[in-house]
């Protein structure tokens, strides 16, 4: 019989339902499968959110244009100024122009059937540095509000009343470097905050900083610098994190223009710039912030029980709203594109992952981060965020403040993840503090050590770092003041120091240098953590007077080689060269233990050319120490115990150190590497490329110290 068109078709089999790949994450990890299902659907929400943003036709970033939109916006022939308001029943925009009183000329109208507001006005009727804000009217209220997508917001000195302020000088920043590409090799981030970066007793600007503290940061090697308090907040003391004008670059540290300039000077010295990104809430103030926009309370914010942070005093976003979801989406590409930041560091990624914001939980097994207790809204948030972070500037960098150790969050979107670059390891400098705390010094082990500062999922990379900013703060310590405490402030001049002076000085070095070597994305240096600043920081309050003393870094204690203080801060220099420079990306090389002895308390490992050595104790030097290594010859290329660093100077760091032969080894090309390791000191040394010709020395194979 022949087969025609329609029994061909009669015939064929039917089709079968492809079944989804199994996302990466779980193919890699077998202690993931259990909760496929969640991890899958997790995965498939942000797709089909992704799908209803877009329509399936754009792109998320496309989607994320809500700044061009929405607020106060200049074309050739008027102003137009939007608002999303869907609880008003009308709003007038006051200020200065009309002695702030509501008038038929500046009163908005609903743009049919949205929620959205507009107002438009000829050209003349606002001038650059006016100062405005919105009387919103709704059922059974009036009240003054900020504009939610104000790009300028200031301070009245007198009154401490905020403004919105039209901010169009007739000559636009212009940018010098527009096309800078943030590097891809390890990260060495300078964490800092502008208003407390200098001496003086006051609040510093983006100039000062700029001109003072960038060349410090471009001269101690650091690639990346991380500012915090970016965003408008009324409070100083809250550090940058109670939010509540989102577009507007805080007025407090200068213009937008010279936070532009800094941003594009770093740039000019190989410097990437990334924003302390604060999502996870936003402050409960009124009429500086979003917290009863429109006579609605719930507007931006979830309702009911989950509105309120009771332990941050705050409020949460919302994240199943698509109106918050493009605001926020929003505010991440302005940031982008309009100051032209690297990426961001998201804030209190735990508190947005889950109910009870992490608080009282233990995360001690995988079914904690996938037992509903979860916020579907927020990883989708999170995860889309990433991506139109990733899609405006591919470059970008996204880092996690994350505490529970959510599988994925730093994992690709396409294996199952939820997008993000790096992960804070916040067990690192927990690991510290409850170190040096609880254990003596002769109880310090090795193995302990390397596997704390490891023991991370291969899958996701991480930002290392020894303290965080919040140890510097009243009420915590830093790791030099565990160390030393008030001998700081009596015998920190040269020749005066005491044991425990020459003990913490030490001990400081060697956390810091272990801590960085180990990275497998990048490594965090709080501002003026790394020279060891003595004082903590206290914003003024009502407490101590609305003082300044506390609010500040001490840079002429660094800059007196009269005190201790340099050495540290050369220390750090030479380690953060040394560990960005010796070699083409560190990351690329894995920890490859070499020995530990836990009596003994020595740890060694190498990464690529480098070798790390580590003697722990307290009073036990050894002689002639060996470990088993590439054959070759090696130098010395950092000491702690050097008499720069404020060591010892113990050792003669000029030798070149060859390996001992032995015929066990030669099959493996190694030999036995023997050095003098003087208590509480480590040294790193340098495998010579075997075509450089190595200097002679009067002994036969090795040199023994």
């Amino acid at each position: 019989m022949r087969t025609t068109k329609s029994t061909a078709k009669a015939k064929a089999p039917a089709k079968r339902t492809a079944r989804p790949r199994q996302l990466k994450i779980v193919k890699s990890d077998e202690w993931l499968r259990p909760f496929e299902g969640a991890i899958q659907g997790r995965h498939d929400h942000a797709l089909h959110k992704i799908e209803e943003l877009t329509g399936g036709k754009g792109s998320l970033s496309d989607f994320a244009d809500g700044h061009l939109y929405f607020g106060l916006h200049r074309t050739p022939r008027q102003w137009i100024l939007r608002e999303w308001a869907p609880n008003a029943t009308a709003i007038y925009l006051v200020g200065t122009f009309n002695n702030w009183q509501e008038s038929p000329e500046y009163a908005f109208t609903r743009i049919p059937n949205t929620d959205n507001w507009q107002l438009k006005l000829p050209a003349k009727a606002l001038h650059h540095l006016d100062l405005y804000k919105l009387s919103v009217h709704w059922s059974g209220g009036q009240g003054e509000r900020v504009p939610a997508w104000a790009r300028r917001v200031v301070q009245d000195e007198q009154t401490k009343i905020f403004s919105a302020q039209v901010w169009y000088p007739k000559q636009g920043y212009e940018w010098k470097n527009p096309e800078f590409r943030p590097k891809r090799g390890p990260l060495f981030i300078y964490e800092c905050h502008i208003g407390m970066a200098q001496d003086a007793e006051k609040v510093g600007t983006y100039n000062e900083f700029r001109l003072n503290v960038l060349p410090r940061i471009i001269a101690d090697g650091y690639n990346c610098i991380q500012i915090m308090a970016i965003a408008e907040h009324p409070y100083y003391g809250s550090f940058g994190y109670h939010v509540s004008s989102f577009f507007a670059p805080s007025s407090r540290f200068g213009t937008p223009d010279e936070l532009k300039q800094l941003i594009d000077a770093a740039h000019q010295a190989g410097i990437s710039v990334i924003m302390d990104l604060v999502h996870s809430h936003a402050v409960k103030n009124e009429v500086e912030g979003l917290g009863n926009y429109a006579g609605d309370p719930n507007q931006f914010f979830y309702p009911g029980s989950r509105r309120e942070h009771s332990a941050w005093d705050s409020l949460c976003f919302d994240y199943g709203k698509n109106e918050v979801i493009h605001f926020l989406l929003s505010n991440c590409k302005y940031w982008l594109t309009e100051f032209h930041f690297d990426g961001f560091r998201f804030d209190g990624v735990t508190s947005m992952l889950y109910y009870s914001h992490g608080l009282g939980e233990s995360f001690c097994q995988y079914g904690d981060y996938f037992n509903g207790h979860q916020d579907d809204n927020a990883i989708c948030y999170l995860t889309l965020a990433n991506q139109l972070i990733h899609q405006v500037n591919p470059h970008a960098i996204t880092i996690a403040e994350e505490v529970s150790g959510m599988p994925g969050l730093a994992a690709p979107l396409v294996d199952g993840g939820y997008g993000f670059d790096f992960r804070m390891a916040m067990n690192i400098p927990d690991y510290w503090i409850k170190t040096i705390k609880e254990r003596r010094d002769e109880d310090w082990h090795p193995s302990s050590i390397l596997w704390e500062l490891t023991n991370r999922r291969a899958d996701e990379k991480t930002i290392s770092y020894c303290e965080s900013h919040d140890q510097a703060l009243v009420g915590d310590k830093t790791l030099i003041f565990r160390l030393i405490d008030a001998d700081m402030y009596w015998h920190f001049q040269k020749g005066d120091e005491n044991e425990t002076v020459h003990r913490g000085i030490a001990l400081h070095k060697m956390i810091r240098l272990v801590t960085a070597s180990t990275i497998n994305g990048g490594y965090l240096n709080f501002m003026g953590n790394e020279f060891g600043h003595p004082e903590w920081i206290d914003f003024p309050r009502e407490g101590n007077g609305w003082s300044y003393k506390y609010a500040r870094r001490q840079w002429n204690l660094v800059d007196n080689h009269n005190l201790c203080y340099h050495y540290l801060g050369d220390f750090d220099n030479q380690m953060v060269h040394l560990l960005c420079n010796s070699v083409r990306d560190l990351r690329k090389f894995p920890v490859q233990e070499v020995w530990h002895d836990d009596g003994d308390q020595v740890l060694a490992y190498m990464r690529g050319p480098l070798v790390f050595v580590f003697n722990f104790s307290p009073n036990r030097s050894y002689e002639g120490y060996g470990f088993r290594v590439p054959e070759g010859a090696y130098n010395v290329v950092l000491n702690t115990d050097a008499h720069a660093f404020g060591g010892n100077g113990l050792a003669d760091d000029s030798v070149c150190h060859f390996t001992n032969f032995d015929p066990l080894l030669a099959r493996e090309h190694k030999g036995w590497l023997k050095l003098y390791l003087p208590a509480r000191s480590a040294v790193v040394l340098r495998l010579q490329p075997k075509e450089e010709k190595v200097r002679k020395v009067k002994s036969s194979t090795y040199i023994l110290l």
